[in-house]
């Protein structure tokens, strides 16, 4: 059995769609403690068997933070942080800002990270292992 759980940017230029393994309510997310993530209020959802569909009316604005690897995907005109990604050679994989699902209240309280703690590869290896698979429909003309 999979659940769904549908968001949007407050402007709703940006939406998207969670396929998870299990219910929403059995996940923490995770938020980081890095500046960047602090002044965007984020938590961060992910799981490996899981899948995020991101759909846009407009061109993602991409930027880059903390070791430069991964990219933190926004809309230009609400300025909301949707979602952090990577680009494997195996495909594209991220996590979605918890602020933005429809429903995060089902959501258990967020745990405390500190990714800029690992290094470079580190990174990398947990990200494959953690993140979901994503695809990007709609203006995407940003680089990763």
């Amino acid at each position: 059995m999979s659940y769904k759980s549908l968001g949007s940017c407050p402007c709703e230029n940006v939406n998207f769609s969670v396929t998870l393994p299990q219910a929403l309510e059995h996940y923490r997310p995770r938020k980081c403690d890095c500046d960047f993530c602090r002044h965007h209020n984020a938590s961060y959802l992910s799981d490996p068997n899981g899948r995020l569909d991101i759909t846009s009316s407009v061109t993602l604005r991409a930027s880059k933070q903390g070791s430069e690897q991964a990219s933190f995907l926004s809309c230009p005109h609400c300025q909301a942080l949707i979602a952090v990604v990577y680009a494997f050679p195996t495909g594209l994989k991220g996590a979605i800002n918890t602020a933005l699902l429809a429903n995060p209240k089902l959501l258990q309280v967020a745990v405390d990270v500190s990714p800029k703690n690992l290094s470079r590869n580190d990174k990398r290896i947990r990200w494959n292992e953690t993140w979901f698979t994503v695809s990007i429909n709609g203006l995407n003309n940003f680089n990763l």
